[in-house]
């Protein structure tokens, strides 16, 4: 890069600000654009484009993961200063994301080599052995991709193998991380993400993903279930999750402070079947600020190491559009949603069986284009002869193919009395109705997904439920 001063910024509590500011005034490395009082100055400045790199220190109130990694999409490099023997805020600064973290009275040689290495500079001339290993490092060919995941902790298409988690419980209520699949190098596995997904008008998201969940999970195959619908979360309703803590708030937080690992995500993801664990949604839609979008995808990745199989229930919206409101960054009520398409593994389309949600579901599938190009199953829910004719599988089928140019398409049938009881009771199809239409539908769509990886318990034989009880 050009060795010409940057401009800097800075944003520091008081106590340090006025002797940090003034080393920094010396440097030759940077320069000082502007001394930010608080947070919401350092962010308001940011957004006007002043700046390529900023000083921030721990104790700035309201300074999160969130913030600086804002700070990153904004193309500025951070570095973190902290009180200092302050080893708790020089920690809290690397789990924000802050690679380069110093103390406050850190002397200018010592914060212009940090400098230097965040703006991609030398702190001098290479030396002998620097071009050397430059040197060998470009006539090394490039590793395999295979080495450089932990062996065995994948199999041929990126699914960890059945029978590799072992069922770690003392019993009901039990709050211990279930072991997820654990090659010999001790590196946890990495599980799959289906996102269920639908457009708007109740086309049967959530409980496709409830009950393909409940499908796939077994003691030897853990699944996490996670509610990221920020308008209308009800995984905990429909499956009688009566604690009051909302787990993907509580995730989020965690996620943002840089607290959140597996152990963490476990204790906050209740098991309420054998090898089904569940992070629930918000309680009410107003607080949908609460679930940002690179927490959730932090929550996404921990999750891989908790579950073989994590299944996401998200909003209808796929609109990218908020930032074109606002003069300041935004906040996007969809970024969950989008996150989590843009990691999936396997996108299940949900649309309801009937003229208006097949329109729906036709218009759907072309915005999704736009968002996600994972392999997707499309599922028709409420199939039924009352709303679209007589031999309603076929002209299902007929609709979808002409208007939309799809030949496979999954349908459950329009099983009322099972689903409104299932629902009553808060149990999921396989523990009320195991015999029913739609549970077989359902089944047989976690067989397709999984591959025969999930549970097989057979028809009229129900799995153990551990209830939870309220906090309150």
């Amino acid at each position: 890069m050009p060795g010409s001063s940057q401009p800097l910024l800075t944003a520091i509590t008081h106590r340090w600000e006025s002797g940090l500011a003034e080393r920094l005034g010396r440097s030759d490395v940077v320069h000082v654009v502007h001394r930010c009082a608080d947070l919401a100055e350092l962010l308001g400045t940011v957004e006007a484009g002043l700046g390529r790199v900023v000083v921030v220190s721990s104790d700035l109130r309201g300074l999160d993961r969130a913030v600086v990694s804002d700070l990153g999409g904004h193309g500025l490099q951070v570095l973190g200063v902290h009180p200092p023997d302050d080893e708790d805020g020089a920690r809290a600064l690397r789990r924000w994301g802050v690679t380069e973290v110093l103390p406050a009275d850190a002397d200018l040689a010592t914060l212009e080599t940090a400098l230097e290495r965040l703006l991609g500079e030398r702190a001098g001339p290479a030396s002998d052995w620097d071009r050397a290993v430059e040197d060998e490092l470009e006539q090394e060919p490039a590793a395999d991709p295979g080495e450089a995941r932990a062996a065995g902790a994948e199999d041929a298409d990126g699914a960890p193998a059945a029978g590799d988690v072992a069922a770690d419980r003392d019993g009901p209520g039990a709050q211990e991380p279930r072991e997820p699949h654990e090659p010999e190098d001790g590196v946890p596995g990495r599980g799959r993400v289906v996102v269920v997904w639908g457009p708007a008008g109740s086309p049967g998201r959530t409980t496709v993903a409830v009950n393909l969940a409940a499908e796939i999970a077994s003691p030897v195959c853990g699944v996490l279930l996670i509610d990221a619908d920020t308008y209308a979360a009800s995984v905990a309703q429909v499956l009688s999750v009566l604690d009051e803590a909302p787990g993907v708030a509580a995730a989020a937080r965690a996620a943002d402070q840089g607290t959140l690992d597996r152990e963490a995500l476990a204790a906050l993801a209740p098991e309420v079947l054998p090898g089904l664990r569940v992070l629930t949604g918000l309680p009410r839609a107003d607080r949908w600020p609460e679930l940002r979008e690179h927490a959730f995808a932090d929550i996404l990745e921990i999750s891989r190491q908790l579950a073989d199989w994590v299944v996401v229930d998200v909003g209808f919206g796929l609109e990218q559009d908020e930032e074109l409101s606002f003069d300041t960054r935004a906040l996007r009520r969809n970024g969950p949603t989008l996150a989590a398409l843009e990691v999936a593994d396997q996108v299940v389309v949900a649309g309801a069986g009937d003229p208006v949600g097949l329109q729906r579901l036709v218009r759907g599938l072309d915005a999704l284009d736009e968002v996600n190009r994972a392999p997707r199953t499309v599922v028709v829910t409420r199939v039924r002869a009352s709303a679209v004719g007589s031999d309603p599988h076929r002209r299902v089928r007929d609709a979808l193919a002409r208007f939309a140019g799809l030949r496979d398409v999954h349908l459950v049938p329009d099983d009322r009395a099972a689903l409104d009881g299932a629902l009553l009771a808060g149990r999921v199809l396989r523990e009320h109705a195991p015999r029913s239409l739609a549970r077989q539908a359902l089944r047989d769509l976690a067989e397709r997904l999984t591959g025969g990886a999930g549970a097989a318990v057979p028809a009229g034989r129900q799995p153990r439920r551990w209830r939870l009880r309220s906090s309150g």
